[in-house]
């Protein structure tokens, strides 16, 4: 097949590596629309039809051409060229009417084919984007700045995008088809996948990635982007230097991993962390680490592992601290075992929308989870073991924040007590749209983990992190 015209090279941009680069099966946006959220022109549709046409021909030809698995196993650079150079001659051998810029926009498509993970490669590239969301071949949605947008880019067809989400899942062993629709998964950056093929997902095959930035997150960083001040990030310093046990709390999307992995930098080099996942994405950087991952049943419904198993048995393996990326089941009960049998420090996150119904999550996981105790004495165990719950919330204008640094202090009848350390307030909307709020603490004097910080000769920092907040709020006050 080829055509009695050149495909508009307006139509087929060449994959460049600029942060906003689109694929080169995209169409460029008309001035003054953003790429991301833009309608594409009505000749789009009909342009991408002919690139994928000519594509699908050279494909065919490069097939019968090379061997393309060998290739996939050879250098990115010497496989794009040698890709780029069979390429060239099948275009010269058919006379498909292309220009360099429309031959090279080819090149790369398909190479991203071969070696990636095809018209998704150049948003994994942007450190911008958080989140991808593919919803059938045709609706790619992103995620920057906290906002969600449309994308223009488009897989081939739905057999296509499945057959992308199969290279996903079978670098960690794993497989997406009708007899096993869900999987979780990761790429080799760390970032979280979460594929759905049909005949569950209707639309077609649904790919979700949570994507981590190539610069790990400190506090600093958090401290710059707004997320918390000097003072509360000390205040997490010393909570991970003595070895408080530690939930982080907070709804989908709300940072909690990124929170998880900036306070873990507080632990010392020398000491023996394990951590359970399910698909592991925590990016520690101490030395002394062994990352435990669930694993799914296979195909006879065997062989499963799961986050319970990851937990008990890593009680085996003389952890210092045990960090579970999410607690969502009978998981919980063995984790308040572990903290509660020398294994301080310990971390771990969950979804709930305040310290408060954290609490209340984790007695109902145990509940579920098949232990038959009276919810007194679950609480009691809740309270022996949790020293702080750390809030993290995305606000309606997309920024994320942390909301409530929270210690769990003890027992008034049957009622767990609390005490917020660290909050933010909320004060109104700037000029923007933004929400406008501060941060400070609640000027309650020591709190309950102070002999801790004496012991680990940190209570002077606590001490002027608290001061400083208070001295700071009360400053606000007086010049407003």
């Amino acid at each position: 097949m080829s055509f009695g015209r050149a495909l508009p090279i307006n139509r087929i941009r060449q994959n460049d590596h600029t942060p906003d680069a689109l694929p080169p099966t995209a169409p460029p946006k008309p001035a003054g629309q953003s790429r991301d959220n833009a309608a594409p022109p009505a000749t789009a549709a009909t342009d991408q039809s002919e690139f994928y046409a000519v594509k699908s021909e050279v494909f065919v030809a490069l097939v019968d051409a090379v061997e393309l698995s060998r290739i996939a196993h050879t250098s990115a650079e010497k496989a794009a060229k040698e890709i780029g150079a069979v390429v060239g001659e099948i275009i010269q051998e058919k006379r498909l009417p292309l220009s360099t810029a429309e031959q090279e926009a080819l090149v790369a498509s398909i190479v991203d084919d071969v070696l990636g993970y095809g018209p998704l490669e150049p948003l994994l590239r942007r450190d911008d984007i958080s989140d991808i969301m593919v919803n059938g071949a045709e609706d790619i949605f992103i995620e920057v700045d906290g906002k969600t947008r449309k994308t223009d880019i488009r897989f081939q067809s739905n057999e296509h995008l499945l057959n992308v989400c199969q290279r996903i899942v079978s670098q960690i062993g794993r497989r997406v088809d009708e007899s096993s629709p869900i999987c979780d998964a990761r790429l080799q950056d760390g970032s979280r996948v979460n594929v759905i093929a049909p005949p569950l997902a209707v639309d077609g095959p649904t790919l979700t990635i949570r994507k981590f930035r190539k610069d790990k997150l400190t506090l600093e960083n958090l401290v710059g982007f707004g997320s918390i001040t000097e003072e509360g990030a000390e205040i997490l310093r010393v909570i991970g230097r003595v070895r408080c046990n530690t939930l982080i709390s907070g709804g989908t999307g709300s940072g909690k991993t990124t929170l998880l992995n900036c306070l873990t930098r507080s632990i010392d080099a020398d000491e023996r962390i394990v951590t359970c996942e399910d698909a592991a994405e925590l990016q520690l950087q101490q030395p002394h680490v062994v990352r435990l991952e669930t694993r799914p049943a296979n195909i006879e419904g065997k062989g499963e592992v799961t986050m319970r198993d990851l937990v008990k048995n890593c009680l085996r393996m003389r952890p210092e601290r045990i960090i579970v990326g999410e607690v969502r089941g009978g998981e919980a009960f063995d984790l308040l075992q572990a903290m509660n049998t020398g294994h301080d420090g310990s971390m771990g996150t969950l979804h709930a929308n305040s310290p408060r119904e954290a609490l209340s999550r984790m007695e109902s996981m145990i509940a579920a989870g098949g232990v038959n105790l009276p919810p007194r004495t679950i609480r009691e165990m809740i309270v022996s073991s949790i020293d702080v719950i750390v809030q993290a919330s995305r606000l309606r204008d997309g920024r994320r924040v942390i909301t409530h640094i929270t210690e769990v202090l003890g027992m008034e009848g049957d009622v767990i007590t609390t005490q917020d350390l660290f909050i933010y307030e909320i004060t109104g909307e700037d000029a923007d749209g933004k929400v406008a709020g501060r941060h400070r603490s609640n000027g309650a004097g020591r709190p309950g983990f102070w002999d801790r910080a004496l012991y680990y000769n940190e209570q002077e920092r606590l001490t002027k992190a608290l001061d400083d907040s208070d001295r700071r709020i009360k400053r606000r006050g007086l010049d407003s």
